[in-house]
Parts: structure tokens; C-alpha cells; sequence
């Protein structure tokens, strides 16, 4: 007992000490043509990583994709599905600025999660035009898996390449999981 006491003061103390660090979180998805719903056969595959600061609300994201068969249109975030990992949902957040006409390349972006120009208009209205509620939904899906990324291109209109995006570790905690797991399956034998 005394072990799972000293556990979780570390614990505690190192969920504070990365709180009062740092006010980042991040999130990441792996995009291929299966993952599109239907799936296609394009081979192409790209990247998205994101950077939410908890304190100033902004979301940065970071798209690097290639080997598209058809050329760039439109890419974005969907929000929210019933179920991680799969299903399809409406536009949550468009990526303002997007290079069209494209086979290969990266995109990079900075937006504010408390800015309405940041969502697509129906996603704010689902939510009551609440911006808050919006922020709320979107972080709730990109921690949960209920959010993806799309690439379309003219050859696959409704999407060449997905992703779902997942909210990554922060660093340090997978040891101390990990650690936490062991000598709670120690203490049992």
C-alpha cells in the first residue's frame, strides 16, 4: 500500500510539474487512401500533426502529404464521430489558406479556436454559434479519436487521403505509465 502511495505522490507531482511547464498539447494522424470511407486505392500518404496551447487557444497545424494521384482541392478537420477511429461527419474546422492544385507538399497554420472565422459555419451553428461549446467539441474529438483529416483532390472528390488524429503523450508520462502498471502487477503476486 505504501508503494501505491508513494506512486501516486509521483505521480501527482509530475502531472503538476508538466502542467505548470507547459500548456501545449498535441495530437497527430497517419492519412492513406484505405482510411478514406470508402476506402480507394491511392498509395499516397501523408502526416498532420497539431499544437493546441491551452493558454491562448490557438491550434497550429502541420500537414505534409504526397504521392497523390489527383491534384489538392480542399483539406480539413471533421468533427465529431460517434465512434473513435471510424464513421464520417460534416467539416469542423476548413484549412484557410490551402494550396490547391497540388501532388505533394506541406501547409502549416495557426488559428484561434475562440475565433468563429476558425470553423466551418455549420459546425459553429450545431453547437448554438457557442465558441466555447465549439472548442470544447472539437479538443473533447481530437483527444478521443472522433476527429480526422482529409485531403481531397480532383481524382477523389470526396477524399484521397484521411486520417484519424489522436492526442499524443505528452513526454515523460509513457515511463511513468509504464512504471505505474509494473509495480501495481508486482504488488499483486
Amino acid at each position: 500500500m505504501k508503494t501505491l502511495m508513494n506512486l501516486a505522490t509521483v505521480a501527482a507531482i509530475t502531472l503538476t510539474a508538466s502542467a505548470a511547464q507547459g500548456a501545449i498539447v498535441q495530437y497527430a494522424a497517419y492519412l492513406d487512401g484505405p482510411s478514406v470511407e470508402p476506402p480507394n486505392s491511392s498509395t499516397a500518404t501523408g502526416t498532420a500533426m497539431f499544437d493546441y496551447d491551452t493558454d491562448t487557444h490557438l491550434l497550429t497545424s502541420y500537414v505534409s502529404f504526397s504521392g497523390l494521384q489527383g491534384t489538392t482541392t480542399v483539406a480539413h478537420i471533421h468533427a465529431n464521430t460517434t465512434a473513435s477511429g471510424t464513421g464520417i461527419v460534416g467539416v469542423a474546422l476548413p484549412f484557410a489558406g490551402w494550396t490547391t492544385g497540388l501532388q505533394a507538399g506541406s501547409y502549416s497554420s495557426t488559428v484561434s479556436l475562440l475565433s468563429s472565422s476558425s470553423y466551418s459555419p455549420t459546425y459553429l451553428a450545431d453547437r448554438g454559434g457557442s465558441l466555447v461549446q465549439a472548442e470544447s467539441d472539437l479538443l473533447a474529438a481530437l483527444t478521443n479519436g472522433r476527429a480526422y483529416v482529409t485531403i481531397h483532390s480532383n481524382l477523389y472528390p470526396g477524399g484521397e487521403i484521411r486520417g484519424f488524429v489522436y492526442q499524443v503523450p505528452a513526454p515523460g508520462m509513457l515511463p511513468l505509465a509504464g512504471m505505474c502498471g509494473f509495480l501495481t502487477r508486482r504488488r499483486r503476486r
